[in-house]
């Protein structure tokens, strides 16, 4: 079969592993395309975490006919058990013949042993076949089977100026609707919200997936698949209230805190203490959260708890809605970062995308971190 054929084949499978993207956390995104004889004969990708893995939805639907068939899969298949059976142990008892892999599986229980499991079988595995766009598929999933650490998207909605919000502190609604629908697509890809107190007590957010104002997503998934993302606020001081908006909405909740308080508590809200004093260790928040299993986390918070987690170097991905307004010098701005007294020490971005949501500009930029000491 030619390149160009695995090419095509490859890229089919990376468009089905997309269709996951609202539904598989904590799991990667992963799809499967099956051929013989040039014919696709079976195709799937992983929904749910617990549920059948793209390789067993696409041989389901291929049948008896997968024997002697060349497997197409954006990730290495896995060769353990977990909460379903090693799908490498259901490509060689199909009989597939050869399989194509996209990439390594970064996780350590995988890691090669997939592709080394199929090879001892008799089974022609290539690799590589359109790594970069299957990369791109699982940035949450890839960084925390390599650091131990969740990938962290910030998000901001400022003016043409830079302002996140009026000197009063009223920013609703500096971005227009259809922004807002699109943030609502973005947060649908991570498995949680993070969020400081101070933004619980300005704004009183939900912080949640709301079906209606998801926009094309309805397309891909019905709302009985709707998974809400976990809420997670850094409350050092005990200052959310169980009368809190976001606290009434039933979805899980976690209240990072360094003491535990004695009111009443929905069971959907969790209080993760953290000893010390002070201010909390971001790195050793982002670990606890990775340990839970959580890949991507999204961001929606003040400029203090923003510009921490940008001088720490501990954000991946910057969001900005940019609206066609001005409010001026007094408003408040998107970074509480300490003060640089040279351009050395200015934190660059790498511009990844560029486009107008509505009336908006949204830029996602990705920071370039030169050393450990760049901000001090």
């Amino acid at each position: 079969m030619s390149d160009v054929a695995d090419i095509q084949y490859m890229q089919q499978a990376i468009n089905l592993a997309k269709l996951g993207r609202f539904t598989t956390s904590p799991n990667p995104n992963v799809g499967c395309v099956i051929v013989k004889n040039n014919q696709v004969i079976g195709q799937g990708y992983h929904q749910k975490a617990g549920q059948g893995h793209a390789e067993v939805n696409a041989l389901k639907q291929a049948g008896d006919n997968a024997n002697g068939a060349t497997a197409y899969v954006t990730l290495e298949p896995c060769s353990h058990y977990g909460r379903t059976p090693p799908c490498a142990d259901g490509l060689i008892t199909a009989g597939i013949s050869r399989v194509v892999v996209a990439m390594m599986d970064p996780n350590p229980l995988v890691a090669g042993r997939g592709i080394e499991k199929l090879q001892c079988a008799g089974i022609q595995v290539d690799s590589g076949v359109l790594e970069q766009q299957a990369n791109a598929l699982n940035p949450g999933f890839i960084k925390r089977m390599q650091t131990n650490l969740p990938f962290v998207t910030v998000k901001l909605g400022v003016s043409l100026d830079g302002r996140t919000a009026l000197e009063n502190g009223v920013s609703q609604w500096i971005t227009a609707s259809d922004a807002r629908v699109d943030v609502q697509q973005f947060r649908a890809q991570h498995c949680a919200i993070l969020t400081g107190s101070g933004t619980v007590l300005k704004d009183n957010p939900s912080l949640n997936l709301r079906w209606q104002e998801l926009g094309s997503v309805r397309d891909v998934i019905n709302e009985s698949q709707l998974r809400q993302p976990i809420r997670v606020v850094i409350d050092s001081h005990n200052q959310v209230l169980p009368s809190h908006k976001m606290i009434g909405i039933e979805s899980p909740i976690i209240l990072i805190r360094r003491q535990r308080d004695l009111l009443t508590w929905p069971s959907h809200v969790e209080q993760l203490m953290i000893d010390g004093d002070g201010q909390f260790d971001l790195y050793q928040v982002l670990e606890l959260l990775a340990q839970r299993g959580i890949n991507a986390i999204w961001v929606e918070a003040g400029a203090k708890l923003c510009g921490a987690l940008l001088s720490q170097q501990l954000v991946d991905r910057l969001v900005i809605y940019q609206a066609p307004k001005i409010i001026g010098d007094l408003g408040k701005g998107l970074f509480h970062l300490p003060t640089v007294e040279n351009m050395e020490q200015v934190i660059d971005l790498s511009i990844d995308d560029l486009r107008m949501v509505g009336r908006d500009i949204r830029v996602m930029a990705t920071p370039t971190y030169l050393s450990k000491t760049q901000i001090t």
